[in-house]
C-alpha cells in the first residue's frame, strides 16, 4: 500500500486519539486529527436513530484524504457521512463496536470483549494505542531528577481517573495506596506515581502526602515521564478503570498489576477486558501474592494494520 491519506475522527479525549493515531501510524499514512462536535440535540440521540447528514455534525474541513479512522459514539455519523459524499474511493475505519449497521464502515477494530462479529470486525486482545517500544527506550533517562537516587528497585503506579463505573474518593484511593504502603514495607522499592489527563488534581496531592518524600510523584500530565516510567520499572501497576493504559503496559513485557476499585455499578465489560488479561499471562491483581512472569508482548495496532494492508491490496 503506498502513502495515503487519513483523516482521524474523535470526541478528543486521550484514549480515543490514543487508538486512532495508534492504528494510522501502523498503517504508516500522513494524518490529521479532527475533534468531532455534533449539532443540537443530535448530542443526545444514538446513531442508529441519526440521520447521516451535514445538518448532524459541524462541517469537518478536509478534502483530500483516503482513509477515515473513527472512534467514539459521535465520529460514527460523521464517518460514514464524509466518505459518501467524497468523490473518490475512501475506505473509514472505525474503532470500538458503533452500535449501529456494521456495513456502514468497511472495517470494524472492536476488542474481543466487546463480543461483536462480522466479515469486516477484526477483533483485537485490549485497546489499540499510539505507543511504541522504540519511543519508551528513546525516554528511558527522561525521569532521572525526578527520582530519589538510591539503590532501590522502581514500581510504578499509573492513574487514569473517574468515570461512571469508577469513583475517585478518599476510601477507594486509600485503600489502593494502603496497600502500596504493605508492599512497600516488604519489599523497600521506590514507587512513581504516573496521573494521567483524567486524574483528578486531589488525588496527585493526595499520593504525594501519603508516600512523603521517599517517593516521586510526577505532579503534572507529562507524556515523556509516562514512557520513561514505563521503561525504567520492574513493575507496572494501572487502575482498573483505564483499558487503554493496562493495553499499553502490555507492551512492555513486564508484569502488570491491575488497581481494583469497587465498581459503583456493572462493570461487566470492563470484567471481561481483565480476564482475557490474566488469562493471556499479562495481569495480577495488586495484593496478590508478588511474584515474576513472562508474556508474550502485545503489539495490537502493528497487528491489524498488518490485516488492513493485506485486504485493501488484494
Amino acid at each position: 500500500m503506498g502513502k495515503l491519506k487519513g483523516v482521524l475522527l474523535t470526541e478528543g479525549m486521550h484514549g480515543m486519539l490514543s487508538q486512532v493515531e495508534g492504528l494510522a501510524k501502523a498503517l504508516e499514512i500522513d494524518f490529521t486529527h479532527h475533534k468531532v462536535e455534533l449539532n443540537n440535540l443530535w448530542r443526545l440521540i444514538p446513531p442508529k436513530f441519526t440521520p447521516i447528514s451535514q445538518s448532524v455534525y459541524k462541517k469537518i474541513d478536509q478534502s483530500d484524504f483516503d482513509i477515515i479512522i473513527s472512534c467514539g459514539r459521535k465520529s460514527i455519523i460523521p464517518s460514514i457521512h464524509i466518505k459518501n459524499i467524497s468523490n473518490k474511493k475512501v475506505f473509514n475505519i472505525h474503532i470500538q463496536d458503533p452500535k449501529i449497521n456494521l456495513n456502514y464502515f468497511d472495517f470494524i477494530v472492536a476488542p474481543e470483549h466487546d463480543g461483536i462479529n462480522g466479515s469486516n470486525v477484526i477483533t483485537t486482545k485490549g485497546a489499540l494505542h499510539y505507543l511504541t517500544e522504540s519511543e519508551i527506550v528513546e525516554h528511558k533517562n527522561y525521569l532521572n531528577s525526578f527520582i530519589k537516587k538510591d539503590e532501590r528497585k522502581i514500581w510504578c503506579l499509573i492513574m487514569g481517573g473517574p468515570t461512571k463505573y469508577y469513583d475517585y474518593s478518599t476510601k477507594n484511593m486509600k485503600h489502593i495506596f494502603s496497600i502500596f504502603y504493605k508492599l512497600l514495607k516488604k519489599h523497600e522499592f521506590q514507587l512513581v506515581v504516573i496521573p494521567s489527563m483524567r486524574t483528578p488534581l486531589s488525588t496527585i496531592h493526595y499520593a504525594k502526602e501519603f508516600f512523603g518524600e521517599n517517593h516521586t510523584v510526577v505532579m503534572n500530565v507529562d507524556k515523556k515521564a509516562y514512557l520513561s516510567a514505563l521503561a525504567i520499572s520492574e513493575n507496572i501497576v494501572v487502575t482498573c478503570d483505564s483499558s487503554s493504559m493496562i493495553s499499553e503496559a502490555a507492551l512492555t513485557g513486564k508484569p502488570v498489576y491491575i488497581a481494583n476499585i469497587l465498581p459503583r455499578k456493572n462493570d461487566i465489560r470492563f470484567q471481561r477486558f481483565r480476564n482475557l488479561f490474566r488469562e493471556l499471562n499479562i495481569t495480577r491483581n495488586l495484593g496478590e501474592d508478588m511474584e515474576k512472569w513472562t508474556y508474550q508482548k502485545l503489539d495490537e495496532a502493528n497487528r491489524v494494520a498488518k490485516i488492513i494492508k493485506e485486504r485493501l491490496n488484494s
